[in-house]
């Protein structure tokens, strides 16, 4: 059985081979990989699917596939994450997204991130959810606000980020309960 889900304008899915091409060509659009150390490339964007995929089947949850409804276009990745880096608040769940640039400013990302963050108090019946950026991505930020995280204030700086990047220092939002901003 494939599950997905929908929102008004989106459906949220799990992968297929064929959103490789169009994945691996927004992970190599430096205005979409702005606040990230380097673009991706094609094997690394399949890798990426590939263990998607996989954390779906283990967890019953992943960053999903994002399409429009009104067109079936992809449109980027939405969903729960489990992550287990060495970072001062793992393991943990954590919400994030990433959509084609031509699909910015329609508010898609938020969407998504809301249908997302109410299946993980309701279906997946999760305590707590984070989320995290580096400190200049005022658009995720935005985003994470807007669906009702929290900043915790508890900045850190990311172990697997250079220095020199100027990205190393990331924010932490939280949400610990689903109440629909």
């Amino acid at each position: 059985m494939t599950i997905k889900y929908q929102t008004e304008r989106l459906i949220l899915r799990p992968w297929r081979e064929d959103d490789k091409p169009h994945f691996a060509a927004m992970n190599a659009d430096a205005r979409v990989m702005e606040f990230f150390p380097e673009l991706k490339t094609r094997e690394q964007s399949d890798q990426m699917i590939d263990e998607c995929n996989r954390r779906l089947a283990r967890d019953g949850f992943t960053f999903w596939a994002v399409d429009r409804k009104d067109n079936n276009e992809f449109t980027g990745f939405v969903g729960l994450n489990t992550f287990e880096a060495n970072l001062p608040f793992c393991p943990c769940v954590e919400i994030g997204w990433r959509l084609a640039y031509a699909h910015w400013g329609h508010g898609f990302a938020t969407e998504a991130a809301r249908k997302c963050l109410s299946l993980a108090f309701t279906d997946f019946s999760l305590n707590k959810i984070v989320s995290f950026t580096t400190v200049a991505n005022t658009r995720s930020r935005h985003v994470m606000e807007k669906i009702g995280m929290v900043d915790t204030g508890n900045n850190f700086l990311h172990p697997s980020i250079d220095e020199a990047s100027g990205m190393r220092e990331h924010c932490l939002y939280q949400a610990v309960s689903w109440i629909k901003p």
